[in-house]
């Protein structure tokens, strides 16, 4: 273990992560010191681990502009960039030879009013309001290790640079900072690393919620021949690829008359250890209902990236001494609608307002940010998760009778038929091969795609389209607590299911020439584009992903 000397930065609150909940809360808090004739402007950091802001957003996306109208009134005028306001809406639910049209639109599909919008691109506009009102944002700073002391959140140490594969310092060794704060709001999305170390930490803030329930979402943007869309066209979908027992649906929506983004979300709670996010999109993408608006068109761009969809009964707690949760990294997002940007930034909202009242009381205790999940809980935020409490539950049996759940929830306030339903953790549901064909009669296999890298792309090609660089000469950020379950046990009882789900093709399973006959899992973190599902779908929890070096990564445009 090295010795290493840290420099010590101090500031009165670190916001990690600039997606729109941290950029929320930094416009918030700004404009509500201001106001505040009695206070002097904080120290506010606000980091992030992409090279600028927006390059590891990524979203469908529709959004609701409920949240953004309400941190920035005017933001039609200063120029939001919205791709299109949605105005026609369909729902289809596809067999591989068939599509059919939902007669009459629920409810909850109905996107009357919002906006198709680039993620990515929104939120590197929000930076700017954040800035022109006197924040500065630290793009290219990574979090790596979350500060407890006393049992009390101080703060964040950052990623160490300059290191070889092994480890070793190298002549441009850089060691990370010890960031101390009053509070630390971890805004990092889904899944984040710092949030886990929180969960770990702190076990008190997952005592009483269930666990977490995950999508990978699998996107790419094409422009297409004039005439195949038209701008805030969208179209939902439910059914195939997706086997009737899996969760999953898809998307396509138009950003503009001849953009197009389309995408396919899986559920990681499959039984089949052969589940594939990316290949059940670009199957998706072969239907004659996608086919007809994409043939002929580019690829432009790829992503993918976790969502979390067990709503209101698993999010965690929201607040610590010296901590609150915000956005995705508490599990904000309407499953119901696949919908989280406008609940990320009220999120941020009401966090900032519950700092202003630490600042004032100079307490940043529990027991005075506890107020913050009062706000969230009570506010139309929190009751819209409310209302839709039990709808991923709803499809604990499959597609079939969550839809009648669903349809019951939508009639008793969101209740349904049960209340908080018990369920696992995803990666406790997927079966064993020979627990797989004992069940379902057959080996599980990935379905059969020929890949022509003009309609349909291997991993490696989307990959290329995400933009996604890692410099080669550090330590993986894939962790792997034991290779040896990867080459033995788990080639033998799953068939080693991280070589399908990864949407990244990080993990390959290659010839052990040291063992004649044999296997062994060989790793690429340089693909990695960031979306946590190794570290969510393994079956046996020995992958961890932690934070490479700042500026690493995806670096998402237009997506």
């Amino acid at each position: 273990m090295m010795d290493v000397q840290r420099d010590v930065l101090e500031t009165d609150v670190l916001i990690v992560g600039a997606g729109p909940a941290g950029l929320a809360l930094a416009h918030k808090l700004a404009e509500l010191v201001a106001a505040d004739e009695a206070l002097e402007m904080p120290e506010v950091l606000l980091m992030d681990k992409g090279s600028y802001v927006g390059a590891h957003s990524l979203s469908g996306a529709v959004m609701n502009p409920r949240g953004l109208a309400e941190l920035i009134p005017d933001f039609k005028e200063k120029g939001a960039p919205l791709e299109a306001e949605v105005r026609e809406d369909a729902l289809y639910l596809l067999s591989e030879g068939g599509a059919v049209k939902a007669p009459i639109l629920p409810a909850p599909l109905k996107n009357h009013g919002n906006y198709v919008v680039s993620l990515n691109k929104l939120t590197g506009w929000m930076a700017e309001q954040v800035e022109a009102a006197g924040i500065d944002i630290y793009a290219g700073l990574a979090g790596y290790d979350l500060l407890v002391e006393d049992g009390r959140v101080a703060g964040v140490q950052t990623v160490d640079m300059g290191l070889d594969k092994d480890g070793t310092p190298r002549a441009n060794y850089e060691a990370g900072s010890l960031i101390k704060a009053r509070v630390t709001v971890l805004c990092e999305g889904v899944h984040g690393s710092l949030t886990r170390q929180a969960l770990e930490k702190i076990p008190e803030l997952a005592a009483d919620n269930l666990p977490q329930s995950y999508l990978t979402g699998v996107k790419e943007v094409w422009e297409v021949p004039s005439g195949r869309i038209k701008a805030g066209q969208v179209i939902h979908s439910l059914g195939w690829p997706s086997k009737s027992r899996e969760y999953g649906g898809g998307w396509l929506y138009g950003m503009s008359d001849t953009m197009v983004s389309i995408g396919y979300a899986v559920g990681l709670d499959s039984t089949d250890p052969t589940n594939d996010p990316h290949r059940k999109f670009q199957r998706y993408k072969n239907h004659k209902l996608f086919k007809e608006i994409l043939d002929g068109g580019t690829m432009l761009h790829y992503g993918a990236k976790t969502m979390p969809v067990g709503g209101f009964y698993s999010m965690p707690r929201l607040y610590h001494d010296g901590l609150l949760l915000c956005g995705d990294s508490a599990g904000m997002l309407n499953a119901q609608k696949l919908k989280g940007i406008h609940l990320a930034i009220k999120s941020g909202i009401v966090g900032a307002e519950t700092i202003l009242e630490a600042l004032k009381a100079d307490d940043f205790s529990s027991n005075q940010l506890k107020s913050y999940a009062e706000r969230f809980r009570t506010s139309w935020a929190g009751q819209e998760l409310h209302a839709t409490r039990n709808f991923h539950a709803a499809f604990e049996s499959g597609l079939w009778s969550g839809l009648f759940h669903a349809g019951m929830q939508l009639v008793t306030g969101g209740k349904g038929l049960f209340e908080r339903r018990p369920h696992k953790h995803d990666h406790e549901y997927m079966l064993k091969k020979n627990e797989y064909k004992a069940l379902f009669g057959a080996e599980p296999a990935p379905a059969a795609i020929k890949f022509d890298n003009e309609y349909t792309f291997d991993k490696v090609s989307d990959v290329y389209k995400s933009g996604t660089m890692h410099e080669e000469h550090q330590p993986s950020h894939l962790v792997i607590a034991d290779f040896d379950i990867c080459n033995n046990q788990c080639t033998e009882e799953y068939g080693n299911p991280c070589q399908h789900f990864c949407p990244a093709s990080v993990y390959n399973i290659v010839d052990d020439t040291d063992r004649p006959g044999k296997t062994k899992l060989e790793l690429t973190p340089s693909n990695c584009v960031h979306c946590k599902t190794c570290d969510i779908a393994d079956p046996y929890q020995v992958i961890r992903w932690v934070t490479p070096q700042g500026g690493e990564g995806p670096n998402y445009t237009n997506c």
